[in-house]
């Protein structure tokens, strides 16, 4: 249905014809503006086609929202299945690494974003201490820095496909 956006447009002119219709005939008798009398017959008619048109935008609106919760539940579900994969290649790593326990522990937190002093603070450690982890841990995964570390595994997230790189870039 979202690939018709003629079917919107329809119904769209279709609703806003309804309420101008059912304004205009509430504001001409509460305003005592005389029209020329339509048979009462056609007034019926027209005043089914304006509810059936009313009713069309209601299914519309359930249609449209049954679509938005859908899109909205796979992206959920996409980023659940990224975020286990990253969780996934981060303990692969830190096997790989032969990280210890507190390293792990300072590697999220690092990656995290987390400044050395508070990590130290969630540790209950000294700055100092955090520094060497982080130091070890830089070592063991042969990166020079916070963000090497990060790349390592952006780099394998994309490589494995979980982030869809771009399928042509843009000349520069």
């Amino acid at each position: 249905m979202l690939r018709r956006p003629w079917v919107f447009v329809v119904i769209l002119l279709v609703q806003s014809a309804c309420a101008l219709f059912f304004v205009s005939d509430i504001m001409f008798s509460v305003l005592g503006i005389p029209i020329d009398p339509i048979p009462w017959r056609w007034m019926e008619l027209i005043e089914i086609a304006a509810a059936i048109g009313l009713i069309m935008g209601v299914a519309l609106g359930a249609v449209l929202l049954r679509l938005s919760l859908r899109r909205t539940h796979a992206a959920e579900q996409a980023l659940r299945v990224a975020s286990g994969a990253f969780m996934e290649l981060i303990e692969e790593r830190f096997n790989e690494w032969g990280l210890t326990p507190a390293e792990r522990d300072v590697a999220l937190f690092a990656l995290k974003g987390l400044s050395l002093s508070e990590i130290a603070q969630l540790r209950a450690t000294s700055e100092g201490t955090v520094k060497a982890q982080t130091n070890a841990i830089y070592r063991k995964a042969d990166v020079s820095g916070r963000p090497q570390l990060m790349s390592v595994f952006v780099d394998e997230l994309m490589d494995d496909g979980i982030v869809m790189a771009p399928q042509t870039l843009p000349s520069a």
